[in-house]
Order: structure tokens, then C-alpha cells, then sequence
């Protein structure tokens, strides 16, 4: 059963664990807490066997999104993902700030930014990748990790990133020690580059709040290093 699924699973038995206590005290109906059991259940089962996960990811980016300092957070973690990638010349592609954004675009899990990493596949494909643009793109990987510390003193999202990174780096032969190191570096790189232009990363941000498009995000980065 996948992470989703379990959140899922664990909705559930909180709701009908708190309405089993608070049910005699506010009159509420045994049925109602059963059929949102049943429900949510069922959507699990759903999404666990049909949907691959991305239902539950919805639902539960759905739920979690009335909390400010959530968006904020997704905001801020791919903004520096953004902000790194065009400072060491990687392209933007797009961006997404929802699950339900990154759905509709076809892209996994929660979304976040995408780039034009041909060169970087087709290098992989090959064996051989140059020092250059593996730590190029390590630190772009890092980089939302990075944005998310600088603004809220620690981390909550990245495994996504922290996965690719090891993905790459034990494909290539690196040990785990090696990984760890790298990932630390990089996270630190990430977050030098972000401090050295934060006036740049703000009006990033401000812009992805308001869902500008990447031109213009771009545009708006470059104006603010002048």
C-alpha cells in the first residue's frame, strides 16, 4: 500500500476514534462518522489500485492547503528551486504549486518545477556525465531544501529531491557516504547562492504567488540583478 494510501488509512481512524469520544457530547449520529470511514476508505482503496497514488496525493494536498504557512512553504521551496536553475543557466520549463496543478499537467506526485534536462539524460544515458553539470544540477535538486531552511529555519518537504539525488549519485558509482556529503554541499551551495540574491529570490516568489508565467518570472529575475 503506498504513503498516500496510509495517510489515508489514518484520516479515517482518527475521524472515527474522535467521534466515538465527542459523538454522545455534540449528538452526533453514529451514521455520519461511519459513512466518512467507508468513504475514505473507499477512496484509498481506489487510489491505491487505479490511480497509482495520485488521488490520495490530492486529497490530502487538498485538505492540507488551508494551511498559510503550507502554501507558503511550497511557494518558497520551489522558487529556489526556480531561482538556482536559471542562475547556473538550466532552462525552466514550468511549474506547478499544487498536486492538483501537477495532475493536470501529467507530472507526479505534488509538482515543482521542470526543466530542460535532455543534455543531463542523454550524459546519463551514456555513463558519463561531467563534474560541471552533475554539481550544476545537485544543487538545483537542493535548492528547495535550501529556500525552505533560509525562510523557516528547517526543511518539512524534499524527499522527492533528496531520492533523485541519490538515484543519480548511485547510478553513477557514488557510495552512501559520498551521497551524504554531496547532498550536505549542495544543500549549503544552494543556499549561498539564494542569501547572495535574495532581492532576486523575493520578487520570485511574489511572482509565483500570483502563478506568473515563466517568461515573465524570468524577466523579473533578471530586471532585479540590475
Amino acid at each position: 500500500m503506498s504513503q498516500t494510501a496510509l495517510n489515508l488509512v489514518a484520516i479515517s481512524i482518527f475521524l472515527m476514534t474522535l467521534s466515538v469520544l465527542l459523538g454522545p457530547l455534540i449528538h452526533l449520529s453514529p451514521t455520519v462518522p461511519a459513512l466518512a470511514t467507508f468513504t475514505i476508505l473507499g477512496i484509498a482503496t481506489l487510489d491505491n489500485f487505479g490511480l497509482q497514488g495520485k488521488g490520495g496525493t490530492i486529497f490530502l494536498d487538498w485538505i492540507a492547503r488551508f494551511s498559510p504557512e503550507y502554501r507558503d512553504r511550497i511557494i518558497y521551496h520551489e522558487a529556489g528551486h526556480f531561482l538556482v536553475a536559471q542562475l547556473l543557466d538550466i532552462p525552466v520549463t514550468g511549474y506547478t504549486l499544487s498536486a492538483w496543478e501537477a495532475w493536470k499537467q501529467g507530472q507526479p506526485g505534488q509538482g515543482g518545477v521542470t526543466f530542460d534536462d535532455g543534455e543531463l539524460a542523454s550524459q546519463l544515458e551514456r555513463g558519463t556525465i561531467s563534474a560541471q553539470m552533475l554539481d550544476r544540477y545537485c544543487t538545483i535538486w537542493m535548492a528547495g531544501i535550501a529556500a525552505e531552511t533560509l525562510v523557516f529555519d528547517h526543511a518539512e518537504g524534499g524527499t522527492d529531491d533528496k531520492t533523485k539525488l541519490a538515484g543519480v549519485l548511485s547510478a553513477l558509482g557514488f557510495s552512501e557516504s559520498s551521497r551524504q556529503q554531496k547532498q550536505r554541499f549542495h544543500t549549503l551551495q544552494a543556499k549561498t547562492l539564494l542569501q547572495e540574491n535574495q532581492s532576486s529570490y523575493e520578487v520570485l516568489v511574489q511572482a509565483m504567488r500570483e502563478r506568473a508565467s515563466v517568461k515573465d518570472c524570468q524577466n523579473l529575475v533578471k530586471n532585479a540583478e540590475f
